[in-house]
């Protein structure tokens, strides 16, 4: 059985310059980066006209630590869709270093589904990734200059915000002491790292509408406070038209292709579990400028991705979806009915039937913001013709499309099932969508209404200041920004060993802080952080490259 990256370097890509001719591209409106690699100007996207394309994003259940196939599925869903002559366009999110080198490996599909060149998509790309570390290290840097000379802002070396950021798992950067040395060393203090998938520049950059909005945000960034308690913004140290130059180039979006030679635009990479989990707004529209069809994905199940997806991209970003495909896997499932990790690929009818009762929960929150849904049941080898019939008998018991999909072994002609299921509900005109709640509503009621409408919660619990520094926030120009809660992916509520579909159970906020760039309030809850750790065995361990570069290992 070949491995992912095997079935990757054995395929022959078409010449990037022929996957743009196909959504009518001509050779002198992309900038190639060789020969299966390109960028699309802004310039270029802004000047099509809308087309009415559909928009569907791909979803899923709570998942297992290997994930359960999102990004696989979407890419067969893509492919299928161009199998039935659809005209789609796939947008995903770019890899980020850390978990490529940590625990999940590659992020560019698997199997016969997978966006190429899957090595250079996994490793550095076209320096997307790069551009954003370096500009957050940037606006570190003249933060910490600015302490030592001379300070005009009275900003409060106590009351920091700003961190630094890398583009890796480690753990060792989450907690440091900067500014030692001496008196030419800086001001002393208490800093960390972030993983650049959870910096505010990174959801800024998917956000952006263009680079002089790109600019605009990057100057409205909170990056501390004075005594008084004022906030001292990026703009106020002037670090933003610096950052805007370094980023000038990653905001055009990335061309590549599939496996079934459908065009793919692979453009931004935050986390759905610590940030909002999506691709670029960019990328996204210049799909629907360019194809019939636009296939997206947003991360981890639908308490996290899809909700960020629908209350802070497509509000900000005036996107109406007219699809969801939940991403359902029974291994998946059985975890969530108690079976242990170890037994997965065991049958276990009882314990898939109480697992079903997640994907339920999913489904029904789906429903709040009113787009159709049909669940895509995910093969594995495992699988067993029991297991199958009770997740899709269940679903048609409640009245739920499910469909079965092998986009691992049989790529697009896989998922011509759930392509024609898909584009059946996105032209129906059943959907209806609205965000969850109103822009006018209080930051706390914001929480509160996610916590209980999508998580289940019976209520929240503000730790001692929270609410005050929301009130605050609202004072500072974000009363009507939503919020971005970061939560564990393996259960609904913040407590990861709480899985299925608890019940009672409340949500603690520990933190908040404002994304004032970005546009949205980030609210900590539990024990999520911003910088994961390597695994005991990081997926590194398993990668070589022999002496004519070809690499092995990375999935």
């Amino acid at each position: 059985m070949l491995s992912d990256i095997e079935i990757a370097q054995a395929h022959r890509m078409k010449p990037i310059a022929e996957i743009a001719a196909g959504v009518g591209l001509g050779p002198d409106e992309i900038l190639q980066y060789g020969h299966d690699k390109a960028k699309v100007p802004l310039d270029v996207v802004h000047a099509r006209p809308d087309r009415g394309a559909r928009l569907v994003l791909v979803t899923g259940c709570s998942p297992t630590a290997a994930g359960e196939g999102k990004s696989t599925v979407s890419v067969g869903l893509a492919d299928a869709l161009n199998l039935r002559e659809r005209n789609p366009v796939l947008c995903i999110r770019e890899a980020s270093l850390g978990p490529v080198f940590g625990i999940k490996g590659g992020a560019a599909g698997g199997g016969y589904s997978q966006v190429v060149p899957m090595e250079d998509i996994n490793l550095h790309f076209t320096g997307d990734f790069h551009a954003i570390t370096s500009a957050h290290s940037l606006l570190s840097a003249m933060l910490d200059n600015h302490l030592f000379r001379p300070n005009s802002t009275g900003l409060d070396h106590r009351r920091i915000t700003w961190g630094r950021a890398v583009d890796m798992n480690d753990r060792a950067l989450r907690n440091v002491i900067v500014g030692l040395g001496g008196p030419f060393g800086g001001i002393p203090r208490e800093d960390g790292f972030m993983i650049t998938a959870a910096s505010e520049v990174m959801a800024i950059f998917c956000l952006a509408r263009d680079l002089a909005d790109l600019e605009r945000r990057l100057g409205n960034i909170i990056i501390g406070y004075t005594r008084s308690r004022e906030p001292v913004r990026c703009r106020d140290i002037g670090a933003h038209k610096a950052m805007t130059i370094l980023m000038r180039d990653a905001l055009h979006p990335n061309l590549v292709q599939t496996l079934g030679g459908t065009p793919a635009f692979v453009h931004g990479g935050p986390f759905a579990n610590i940030a909002h989990g999506c691709n670029s707004l960019i990328a996204t529209r210049a799909g629907l400028k360019l194809g019939d069809i636009v296939v997206t994905e947003a991360g981890f199940g639908a308490d996290l991705g899809a909700e960020k997806f629908f209350d802070i991209k497509c509000r900000l970003g005036g996107l109406s979806p007219d699809a969801v495909a939940i991403v359902a896997t029974i291994r998946a499932l059985k975890m969530n009915g108690g079976a242990s990790k170890d037994s997965l690929a065991s049958e276990n009818v009882d314990a898939l039937r109480r697992g079903m009762e997640n994907l339920y929960g999913h489904v029904e929150n789906v429903a709040r913001f009113g787009v159709p849904a049909v669940v895509a049941l995910n093969r594995f080898a495992s699988d067993t013709p029991a297991e199958i019939a009770t997740v899709l008998d269940g679903c048609a018991a409640r009245g739920i499309a499910a469909v079965e999909a092998d986009p691992h072994g049989g790529g697009g002609a896989g998922c011509v099932d759930l392509a024609d299921a898909v584009w059946e509900i996105a032209n129906s005109g059943d959907a209806d969508f609205r965000p969850l709640y109103p822009d006018a509503m209080p930051l706390k009621e914001k929480i509160e209404t996610v916590a209980t409408r999508i998580y289940g919660a019976a209520g929240v619990d503000f730790q001692p200041g929270v609410t005050a520094e929301l009130e605050r926030l609202e004072s500072f120009g974000l009363a009507d920004a939503p919020v971005c809660i970061a939560k564990t992916q393996y259960s609904f509520s913040d407590n990861p060993a709480l899985l299925g579909r608890p019940r009672g159970f409340r949500i603690a906020v520990r933190e908040v802080t404002p994304s004032a760039g970005a546009g949205f309030v980030v609210v900590k809850t539990g024990s999520i952080m911003t910088m994961p750790g390597l695994a005991a065995r990081p997926a590194a361990l398993n990668m070589t490259i022999d002496e004519d570069g070809v690499i092995s290992g990375l999935m």
